[in-house]
């Protein structure tokens, strides 16, 4: 069984085990099965959303008539570190990504990993 054990000032205070073996212990309790919640139930196939790539992002800046040096500046990152996402030499973390999605109405990429 796959049981993570979280302890609390040494003691063992909560074990978390995986949802089908969760469910088999339900069963074999004799209590009834418990419903996965909707957030974690497989989500109905919708066409995926085609979302501009990162190298794209000189272009839409260019687009909304963005100065390089004033997205930049919004953003809270150096004009030079723009250059380099824009070029593809960097590759931005989640608030970055977030900040930029917001500057340029691109909503996937604060969704991103």
């Amino acid at each position: 069984m796959g049981i993570q054990v979280i302890s609390r000032d040494g003691q063992p205070e909560y074990a978390v085990v995986p949802w089908a073996q969760f469910q088999a212990l339900l069963k074999a309790a004799g209590e009834s099965p418990i419903e996965a919640p909707a957030s974690q139930r497989p989500a109905e196939t919708a066409p995926p959303a085609v979302l501009p790539a990162l190298i794209e992002l000189g272009s839409l800046r260019q687009a909304k008539q963005i100065a390089p040096e004033a997205l930049a500046r919004n953003v809270g990152i150096s004009p030079a570190y723009l250059g380099m996402i824009e070029a593809g030499e960097r590759e931005p973390g989640a608030a970055i990504r977030r900040a930029l999605a917001w500057h340029l109405g691109v909503p996937g990429w604060s969704d991103e990993p």
